[in-house]
Protein backbone atom coordinates (compact mmCIF):
# COMPACT_ATOMS: atom_id res chain seq x y z
CA UNK A 1 0.00 0.00 0.00
CA UNK A 2 1.18 3.50 -0.78
CA UNK A 3 2.07 5.79 2.09
CA UNK A 4 1.57 9.46 2.90
CA UNK A 5 5.29 9.99 2.24
CA UNK A 6 4.88 8.73 -1.32
CA UNK A 7 2.12 11.25 -2.00
CA UNK A 8 4.21 14.09 -0.59
CA UNK A 9 7.57 13.05 -2.03
CA UNK A 10 7.30 15.66 -4.82
CA UNK A 11 8.30 18.28 -2.29
CA UNK A 12 6.79 21.17 -0.32
CA UNK A 13 5.99 23.22 -3.44
CA UNK A 14 3.90 20.51 -5.07
CA UNK A 15 0.39 21.76 -5.80
CA UNK A 16 -1.18 19.27 -3.43
CA UNK A 17 -3.71 17.76 -5.87
CA UNK A 18 -5.08 14.55 -4.40
CA UNK A 19 -4.66 11.29 -6.32
CA UNK A 20 -7.45 8.88 -7.22
CA UNK A 21 -9.19 7.82 -4.01
CA UNK A 22 -11.34 4.74 -3.47
CA UNK A 23 -14.46 6.53 -2.19
CA UNK A 24 -18.11 5.58 -2.35
CA UNK A 25 -19.39 8.08 -4.92
CA UNK A 26 -18.18 5.85 -7.74
CA UNK A 27 -20.77 3.29 -6.67
CA UNK A 28 -23.49 5.88 -7.31
CA UNK A 29 -22.62 6.40 -10.98
CA UNK A 30 -24.97 5.19 -13.67
CA UNK A 31 -23.22 4.12 -16.83
CA UNK A 32 -23.90 2.09 -19.97
CA UNK A 33 -20.20 1.39 -20.38
CA UNK A 34 -19.03 -2.20 -19.84
CA UNK A 35 -16.65 -1.28 -17.00
CA UNK A 36 -17.63 0.22 -13.66
CA UNK A 37 -16.52 3.87 -13.12
CA UNK A 38 -13.40 4.36 -11.01
CA UNK A 39 -10.82 7.06 -10.28
CA UNK A 40 -7.80 7.43 -12.52
CA UNK A 41 -5.14 5.00 -11.20
CA UNK A 42 -3.15 4.76 -9.04
CA UNK A 43 -6.03 4.48 -6.57
CA UNK A 44 -5.44 5.01 -2.86
CA UNK A 45 -7.54 4.15 0.16
CA UNK A 46 -9.08 7.29 1.81
CA UNK A 47 -6.78 7.06 4.83
CA UNK A 48 -3.73 7.88 2.71
CA UNK A 49 -4.75 11.31 1.36
CA UNK A 50 -6.28 12.07 4.77
CA UNK A 51 -2.82 11.70 6.28
CA UNK A 52 -1.39 13.92 3.54
CA UNK A 53 -3.96 16.65 4.13
CA UNK A 54 -3.34 16.52 7.87
CA UNK A 55 0.42 16.81 7.30
CA UNK A 56 0.01 19.77 4.92
CA UNK A 57 -2.31 21.56 7.34
CA UNK A 58 0.27 21.44 10.11
CA UNK A 59 3.40 22.20 8.06
CA UNK A 60 3.12 25.77 6.85
CA UNK A 61 4.42 26.35 3.33
CA UNK A 62 3.86 28.47 0.26
CA UNK A 63 0.31 28.08 -1.06
CA UNK A 64 0.30 27.69 -4.86
CA UNK A 65 -2.09 30.14 -6.49
CA UNK A 66 -1.86 32.61 -3.63
CA UNK A 67 1.47 34.51 -3.73
CA UNK A 68 2.83 35.13 -0.26
CA UNK A 69 0.04 32.99 1.15
CA UNK A 70 0.45 29.92 3.32
CA UNK A 71 -1.85 27.06 4.20
CA UNK A 72 -3.70 26.91 7.51
CA UNK A 73 -5.55 24.16 9.36
CA UNK A 74 -8.87 25.17 7.81
CA UNK A 75 -11.63 27.76 7.76
CA UNK A 76 -13.80 25.86 10.26
CA UNK A 77 -16.68 25.95 7.80
CA UNK A 78 -18.35 23.11 9.68
CA UNK A 79 -18.86 25.53 12.57
CA UNK A 80 -20.24 28.36 10.44
CA UNK A 81 -23.86 29.33 9.93
CA UNK A 82 -24.48 30.54 6.39
CA UNK A 83 -27.99 31.93 6.07
CA UNK A 84 -27.55 32.62 2.36
CA UNK A 85 -27.31 28.88 1.68
CA UNK A 86 -31.02 28.51 2.41
CA UNK A 87 -31.89 31.25 -0.06
CA UNK A 88 -29.65 29.75 -2.71
CA UNK A 89 -31.24 26.35 -2.10
CA UNK A 90 -34.71 27.79 -2.66
CA UNK A 91 -33.51 29.33 -5.92
CA UNK A 92 -32.33 25.92 -7.09
CA UNK A 93 -35.59 24.30 -6.03
CA UNK A 94 -37.53 27.00 -7.88
CA UNK A 95 -35.50 26.36 -11.03
CA UNK A 96 -36.22 22.63 -10.72
CA UNK A 97 -39.93 23.31 -10.20
CA UNK A 98 -39.95 25.51 -13.29
CA UNK A 99 -38.89 22.47 -15.32
CA UNK A 100 -41.28 20.12 -13.48
CA UNK A 101 -38.38 18.33 -11.79
CA UNK A 102 -39.25 18.95 -8.15
CA UNK A 103 -40.69 15.81 -6.58
CA UNK A 104 -42.27 15.25 -3.16
CA UNK A 105 -38.88 14.97 -1.46
CA UNK A 106 -37.87 18.25 -3.09
CA UNK A 107 -40.94 20.03 -1.74
CA UNK A 108 -40.21 18.70 1.74
CA UNK A 109 -36.72 20.18 1.40
CA UNK A 110 -38.32 23.48 0.36
CA UNK A 111 -40.41 23.51 3.52
CA UNK A 112 -37.33 22.75 5.63
CA UNK A 113 -35.38 25.62 4.03
CA UNK A 114 -38.28 28.05 4.51
CA UNK A 115 -38.61 27.01 8.14
CA UNK A 116 -34.89 27.60 8.69
CA UNK A 117 -35.20 31.10 7.21
CA UNK A 118 -38.27 31.86 9.31
CA UNK A 119 -36.51 30.84 12.50
CA UNK A 120 -33.00 32.17 11.88
CA UNK A 121 -32.96 35.13 9.51
CA UNK A 122 -32.41 37.53 12.41
CA UNK A 123 -29.21 35.70 13.45
CA UNK A 124 -25.69 36.78 12.46
CA UNK A 125 -24.15 34.48 9.86
CA UNK A 126 -20.84 34.00 8.03
CA UNK A 127 -22.22 35.19 4.70
CA UNK A 128 -21.30 34.35 1.14
CA UNK A 129 -17.60 35.13 1.73
CA UNK A 130 -17.43 33.04 4.96
CA UNK A 131 -16.40 35.91 7.23
CA UNK A 132 -16.94 36.76 10.88
CA UNK A 133 -20.64 36.55 11.84
CA UNK A 134 -22.67 39.66 11.09
CA UNK A 135 -26.14 40.57 9.84
CA UNK A 136 -24.90 40.41 6.25
CA UNK A 137 -27.22 42.20 3.84
CA UNK A 138 -26.59 39.78 0.99
CA UNK A 139 -27.60 36.78 3.10
CA UNK A 140 -30.95 38.29 4.00
CA UNK A 141 -31.78 39.60 0.55
CA UNK A 142 -30.85 36.34 -1.18
CA UNK A 143 -33.24 34.55 1.18
CA UNK A 144 -35.95 36.98 0.06
CA UNK A 145 -35.06 36.17 -3.54
CA UNK A 146 -35.38 32.45 -2.90
CA UNK A 147 -38.72 32.88 -1.15
CA UNK A 148 -40.12 34.97 -4.00
CA UNK A 149 -38.98 32.55 -6.68
CA UNK A 150 -40.26 29.39 -5.01
CA UNK A 151 -43.59 31.12 -4.25
CA UNK A 152 -44.15 31.41 -8.00
CA UNK A 153 -44.49 27.62 -8.13
CA UNK A 154 -46.85 27.28 -5.15
CA UNK A 155 -50.42 28.43 -4.69
CA UNK A 156 -52.70 29.46 -1.86
CA UNK A 157 -51.90 30.43 1.69
CA UNK A 158 -48.45 28.85 1.71
CA UNK A 159 -47.20 30.96 -1.21
CA UNK A 160 -48.73 34.07 0.37
CA UNK A 161 -46.94 33.31 3.64
CA UNK A 162 -43.60 32.98 1.86
CA UNK A 163 -44.10 36.31 0.10
CA UNK A 164 -45.02 38.01 3.37
CA UNK A 165 -41.82 36.66 4.92
CA UNK A 166 -39.78 37.92 1.95
CA UNK A 167 -41.34 41.37 2.27
CA UNK A 168 -40.58 41.46 6.00
CA UNK A 169 -36.93 40.53 5.44
CA UNK A 170 -36.47 43.18 2.73
CA UNK A 171 -38.22 45.86 4.83
CA UNK A 172 -36.10 45.14 7.90
CA UNK A 173 -32.90 45.02 5.85
CA UNK A 174 -33.77 48.28 4.13
CA UNK A 175 -34.37 49.92 7.48
CA UNK A 176 -31.03 48.88 8.92
CA UNK A 177 -28.63 48.33 5.98
CA UNK A 178 -29.44 50.98 3.41
CA UNK A 179 -26.74 53.64 3.08
CA UNK A 180 -27.70 57.34 3.10
CA UNK A 181 -26.82 57.42 -0.61
CA UNK A 182 -29.58 54.89 -1.28
CA UNK A 183 -27.51 51.79 -2.02
CA UNK A 184 -27.22 48.61 -0.01
CA UNK A 185 -24.29 48.38 2.39
CA UNK A 186 -22.65 45.19 3.62
CA UNK A 187 -24.41 45.06 7.00
CA UNK A 188 -26.00 47.44 9.51
CA UNK A 189 -22.57 47.96 11.10
CA UNK A 190 -20.43 47.82 7.94
CA UNK A 191 -21.00 50.74 5.57
CA UNK A 192 -18.78 49.41 2.79
CA UNK A 193 -19.99 48.24 -0.60
CA UNK A 194 -19.93 44.59 -1.63
CA UNK A 195 -20.26 43.26 -5.18
CA UNK A 196 -22.29 40.32 -3.84
CA UNK A 197 -25.09 42.85 -3.30
CA UNK A 198 -25.71 42.74 -7.05
CA UNK A 199 -27.05 39.20 -6.72
CA UNK A 200 -30.40 39.77 -4.94
CA UNK A 201 -31.78 41.86 -7.80
CA UNK A 202 -30.37 39.47 -10.43
CA UNK A 203 -32.10 36.59 -8.63
CA UNK A 204 -35.42 38.40 -8.26
CA UNK A 205 -35.31 39.43 -4.62
CA UNK A 206 -35.54 43.14 -5.47
CA UNK A 207 -37.05 44.58 -8.68
CA UNK A 208 -34.54 45.62 -11.34
CA UNK A 209 -36.05 49.11 -11.49
CA UNK A 210 -36.02 49.57 -7.72
CA UNK A 211 -33.99 52.71 -6.84
CA UNK A 212 -31.96 50.65 -4.36
CA UNK A 213 -30.98 48.23 -7.13
CA UNK A 214 -29.90 50.98 -9.49
CA UNK A 215 -28.05 52.92 -6.79
CA UNK A 216 -26.17 49.79 -5.71
CA UNK A 217 -25.08 48.96 -9.26
CA UNK A 218 -23.89 52.51 -9.91
CA UNK A 219 -22.04 52.70 -6.57
CA UNK A 220 -20.25 49.39 -7.18
CA UNK A 221 -19.33 50.47 -10.71
CA UNK A 222 -17.86 53.71 -9.34
CA UNK A 223 -16.06 52.31 -6.30
CA UNK A 224 -15.25 48.61 -6.75
CA UNK A 225 -14.08 48.45 -10.36
CA UNK A 226 -10.77 49.27 -11.99
CA UNK A 227 -9.32 48.58 -15.43
CA UNK A 228 -12.47 46.74 -16.42
CA UNK A 229 -12.39 44.29 -13.51
CA UNK A 230 -14.55 44.13 -10.40
CA UNK A 231 -13.44 43.54 -6.80
CA UNK A 232 -15.70 42.02 -4.17
CA UNK A 233 -15.11 44.74 -1.53
CA UNK A 234 -12.36 46.88 -0.05
CA UNK A 235 -10.68 44.88 2.75
CA UNK A 236 -8.78 47.97 3.96
CA UNK A 237 -7.59 51.41 2.88
CA UNK A 238 -5.19 50.14 0.23
CA UNK A 239 -5.99 50.77 -3.44
CA UNK A 240 -8.00 48.13 -5.30
CA UNK A 241 -5.79 45.26 -6.40
CA UNK A 242 -3.24 45.49 -3.60
CA UNK A 243 -5.11 43.62 -0.91
CA UNK A 244 -6.47 40.90 -3.20
CA UNK A 245 -7.12 40.23 -6.87
CA UNK A 246 -10.19 41.08 -8.88
CA UNK A 247 -12.97 38.56 -8.27
CA UNK A 248 -13.98 37.17 -11.64
CA UNK A 249 -17.36 36.08 -10.32
CA UNK A 250 -18.08 39.73 -9.56
CA UNK A 251 -17.16 40.75 -13.11
CA UNK A 252 -19.81 38.41 -14.47
CA UNK A 253 -22.28 39.79 -11.91
CA UNK A 254 -21.64 43.23 -13.37
CA UNK A 255 -22.46 41.86 -16.83
CA UNK A 256 -25.71 40.34 -15.59
CA UNK A 257 -26.66 43.48 -13.66
CA UNK A 258 -26.16 45.77 -16.67
CA UNK A 259 -28.04 43.34 -18.88
CA UNK A 260 -30.92 43.41 -16.39
CA UNK A 261 -30.93 47.20 -16.73
CA UNK A 262 -31.17 46.89 -20.51
CA UNK A 263 -27.66 48.22 -21.13
CA UNK A 264 -26.41 45.38 -23.30
CA UNK A 265 -23.36 47.28 -24.50
CA UNK A 266 -21.97 47.57 -20.97
CA UNK A 267 -23.02 44.00 -20.25
CA UNK A 268 -21.11 42.72 -23.28
CA UNK A 269 -18.02 44.73 -22.31
CA UNK A 270 -18.02 43.26 -18.80
CA UNK A 271 -18.56 39.77 -20.14
CA UNK A 272 -15.76 39.96 -22.68
CA UNK A 273 -13.31 41.66 -20.34
CA UNK A 274 -13.90 39.19 -17.52
CA UNK A 275 -13.74 36.04 -19.61
CA UNK A 276 -10.49 37.30 -21.16
CA UNK A 277 -8.82 36.58 -17.80
CA UNK A 278 -8.79 32.86 -18.56
CA UNK A 279 -5.64 30.78 -18.85
CA UNK A 280 -4.34 28.88 -21.87
CA UNK A 281 -6.87 26.10 -21.34
CA UNK A 282 -9.75 28.59 -21.30
CA UNK A 283 -10.42 28.04 -17.58
CA UNK A 284 -10.97 30.75 -14.98
CA UNK A 285 -9.80 31.07 -11.40
CA UNK A 286 -11.36 32.73 -8.38
CA UNK A 287 -9.19 35.85 -8.55
CA UNK A 288 -7.14 37.64 -11.19
CA UNK A 289 -4.14 39.84 -10.44
CA UNK A 290 -4.62 42.58 -13.02
CA UNK A 291 -1.16 44.14 -12.62
CA UNK A 292 0.77 40.87 -12.89
CA UNK A 293 -1.73 39.26 -15.30
CA UNK A 294 -1.74 36.29 -12.97
CA UNK A 295 -4.47 33.75 -12.17
CA UNK A 296 -5.00 33.25 -8.46
CA UNK A 297 -6.90 30.78 -6.35
CA UNK A 298 -8.93 27.72 -7.21
CA UNK A 299 -8.60 26.49 -10.79
CA UNK A 300 -11.14 25.95 -12.21
CA UNK A 301 -13.56 27.86 -10.01
CA UNK A 302 -17.07 26.43 -10.36
CA UNK A 303 -19.10 29.54 -9.44
CA UNK A 304 -17.15 31.65 -11.93
CA UNK A 305 -17.84 29.24 -14.79
CA UNK A 306 -21.51 28.94 -13.81
CA UNK A 307 -21.92 32.71 -14.08
CA UNK A 308 -19.97 32.78 -17.34
CA UNK A 309 -22.50 30.35 -18.79
CA UNK A 310 -25.41 32.35 -17.41
CA UNK A 311 -24.03 35.50 -19.03
CA UNK A 312 -23.60 33.67 -22.32
CA UNK A 313 -27.26 32.63 -22.47
CA UNK A 314 -28.59 35.91 -21.04
CA UNK A 315 -27.25 38.33 -23.62
CA UNK A 316 -29.68 38.78 -26.57
CA UNK A 317 -27.10 37.90 -29.22
CA UNK A 318 -25.97 34.82 -27.31
CA UNK A 319 -22.31 35.88 -27.20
Amino acid sequence: MATCDQILEQGPDHDGQLPGVNTTQFNWCRSKLPDHPQPVPPIYQPEIPAEAVNWAAHHRRREPGYPRGTDVVGNWVNQQFQLDAFGESLLLFAAAAGHDHLDADGWRAVEAAVKAIEERWHEPDAGVWELEPDAWTHSRLICAAGLRQIARHQAGEQAARWLVLADAIVADTSEHALAPAGHWQRSPTDERLDAALLLPAIRGGIPADDPRTIATLEAIAANLTRDGYCYRYRPDERPLGQAEGAFLMCGFLMALAWSQQGNHVKAARWFERTRAACGNAGLLTEEFDVRQRQLRGNLPQAFVHALLLQCAVTEPDGT
